[in-house]
């Protein structure tokens, strides 16, 4: 792998790591639904499997607590949504398998326990090391982009986009499309694959080629946008069709 192939997969990382820092938190937040009934209102007459229910949601919450350090705020007798525990668990069991990879790959002593956006610091903070190791890099970065994708499924977001003028110089769709989020401009033509034998798009369908900010003006003369425009779709706070 290149000098700047190497470099382009560790940007990649520390983007979704930094991505999944900010949204592990949130999962918790989102485990309970509103449960607050209007004043004056009775409880629901509880129906019948309602209370096998409620001690597997019971189960869940304290595993939460105990496992992954994170508690369902206001938890009681309301449900939770299960499938953002599952997430939580995926997540958490993901970073901790991947830390303790990178530690063993690069001979270091077994991690200490520690939170989930603690161990992703930290994975961050070995990425020189792990740079010297063309296939842990890669390993690492699709790891932490596939956790950082299922955190934002689960939570429901929607990035914003904002179209960009011009065609992309790997397919010539005009298919361009600005992610401010990211400070980053791809191709959402699912069927562009660029000539980057390390890029994501070359075996993920669901990866697409990207440009960062310091590949904007040389973007700019290939696909015939200008420079100012994509730094202007990156202030819009519009959101667009694909």
């Amino acid at each position: 792998m290149s000098g700047s192939a190497a470099e382009a997969v560790l940007r990649d990382t520390v983007l979704w790591a930094a991505s999944l820092v900010r949204q592990f938190p949130e999962l918790a937040e989102e485990l309970a639904p509103g449960r607050r009934s209007p004043v004056g209102a009775a409880p629901a007459a509880p129906r019948a499997g309602d209370a096998a229910l409620l001690r597997r949601e019971r189960r869940e919450a304290l595993l939460l607590e105990q496992r992954h350090g994170l508690a369902v705020p206001g938890h009681g007798a309301a449900p939770i949504r299960l499938h953002v525990s599952d997430c939580i668990r995926d997540v958490t069991d993901g970073v901790v398998e991947l830390e303790e990879a990178v530690c063993a790959r690069l001979g270091l002593p077994r991690p200490p326990r520690a939170g989930v956006t603690d161990r992703l610091r930290r994975v961050v903070g070995l990425l020189d090391g792990i740079a010297a190791h063309p296939d842990l890099a890669r390993h690492v970065r699709d790891e932490v982009r596939r956790m950082a994708r299922r955190c934002a499924r689960t939570l429901g977001e929607a990035e914003t986009v904002v179209r960009v003028a011009g065609r992309c110089p790997w397919c010539d769709s005009v298919s361009l499309r600005a992610f401010p989020d990211r400070r980053a401009v791809l191709c959402v033509n699912p069927a562009c694959v660029c000539a980057d034998q390390v890029c994501g798009c070359q075996d993920d369908p669901a990866y697409r080629h990207l440009w960062r900010e310091d590949e904007w003006e040389e973007l700019a003369d290939a696909s015939g946008a200008l420079t100012e425009e994509i730094e202007a779709a990156m202030d819009d706070t519009k959101e667009t069709s694909c």
